[in-house]
């Protein structure tokens, strides 16, 4: 877009007589009061309300070339990225989609103008959005998205404090990115990175539940994640509650629970997602892993050497397989023992720690009134011995 060459009072009293609704204009009379009087932080502010208002959406872009550039390095610079955000959402073809080159093009200038050593953080929000435009172009700018994050990611590690919206921008999009390439543990991880930086009630339901969605994919098609805790515990995952993905939350605290019965009862909704379809033998071998831990953990410390029979009982896999699986567990850390294969056992030692459900819990209040009963009987029985060695 060109900028207009009006004098600011001209274009603004224009822009208010011709572009705007009446219960918007008193803005305009605000940005000029501000704008002469040279009250760049009440301007600032000003501009970031009326910019908020959905009704200013075809008036951002223009106000924002004509006017907020013309004093861009009077104002705080992560608040300017933020006015041109908003503004490059309306930069659309002549169809009204979206011009994702031109947001681009856009996007890029906003970058080299606040590119300083001292608003490095804007600069920082602005390249990551620039990441952001290039995985929507058709096609998909896949390297020039990396490097503009990989910059990004460099010069972030190195502040000591930044705002979370910076941080939250860049895990959002890394797992934007990640997604695409379909790197299911990358996506995971920063996308419960992103959501340590928002209030997820904050976020529309759509994307609460396109979010919850995505993560229960990631977690549960991961070769690296065995252990959902942190997105069990997560109020996002209660936004797939009464919708047709519900099965997918119930999938996941089957998985954590080890429940072959559950898994199966599940499983007939595969076929609504293709990538369960076409791994569902590695989920079936992820949940068997699962059982296994979960039968080891609901075996007190000094019983967990389980027999080949028991893992085929507990886990359901066939006599030929449970010495796989358990090289498998243990090579993702989450038993350590050791096999015998002479006596057809595993002595286990250790079982990775979990998010327990309400049976689990109650298993393991069992367990500690079982150990607490047993220190009782020792403790008569060391008394016994005492009253009897002083008898003698």
């Amino acid at each position: 877009m060109d900028i207009d060459a009006k004098p600011v009072p001209e274009f603004l009293a224009q822009e208010r007589d011709e572009h705007t609704p009446a219960e918007l204009q008193h803005f305009f009379l605000d940005f000029e009061d501000f704008w002469e009087r040279r009250l760049w932080h009440q301007l600032t502010t000003s501009l970031d309300e009326f910019f908020k208002d959905a009704d200013s959406a075809p008036q951002r872009l223009r106000l924002f070339e004509n006017f907020v550039l013309s004093f861009s390095d009077k104002i705080n610079q992560l608040k300017l990225v933020e006015l041109g955000l908003a503004s490059s959402q309306q930069c659309k073809d002549e169809a009204g989609n979206p011009d994702y080159q031109q947001a681009l093009e856009f996007l890029t200038k906003l970058t080299k103008r606040v590119n300083n050593p001292d608003s490095q953080d804007a600069y920082v929000y602005a390249t990551v959005e620039v990441a952001r435009i290039k995985l929507c172009l058709t096609p998909q700018d896949l390297a020039g998205a990396r490097t503009a994050l990989d910059e990004a990611e460099k010069i972030l590690d190195g502040f000591d404090s930044v705002e979370s919206i910076v941080h939250a921008s860049f895990y959002r999009v890394n797992s934007d990115y990640y997604s695409t390439k379909r790197e299911f543990f990358q996506y995971y991880k920063n996308a419960l990175l992103y959501l340590a930086c928002v209030q997820s009630t904050d976020l529309p339901l759509s994307k609460q539940q396109e979010l919850a969605y995505n993560l229960s994919v990631a977690a549960l098609l991961s070769e690296k994640i065995y252990n959902f805790g942190e997105l069990l515990l997560h109020p996002i995952l209660d936004s797939l509650v009464g919708t047709e993905h519900a099965w997918l939350r119930e999938l996941l605290f089957a998985f954590n629970a080890g429940d072959l019965h559950r898994y199966n009862a599940l499983a007939g909704n595969f076929a609504k997602q293709a990538l369960f379809a076409e791994k569902e033998g590695f989920l079936r071998q992820k949940l068997c892993m699962s059982a296994l831990t979960e039968a080891v953990f609901r075996r007190p410390p000094h019983d967990r050497t389980l027999s080949f029979a028991t893992i085929t009982a507990e886990t359901g896999v066939g006599v030929d397989e449970v010495e796989y699986l358990l090289m498998k567990a243990l090579s993702q850390g989450l038993i350590r023992g050791t096999i015998d294969q002479v006596a057809g056992a595993a002595r286990i030692s250790w079982v990775q720690p979990k998010v327990l459900d309400k049976g689990q819990i109650e298993s393991m209040r069992l367990r500690l009134g079982e150990w607490d009963s047993s220190v009782s009987r020792l403790n008569h029985y060391m008394e016994q011995k005492l009253a009897e060695g002083v008898g003698a």
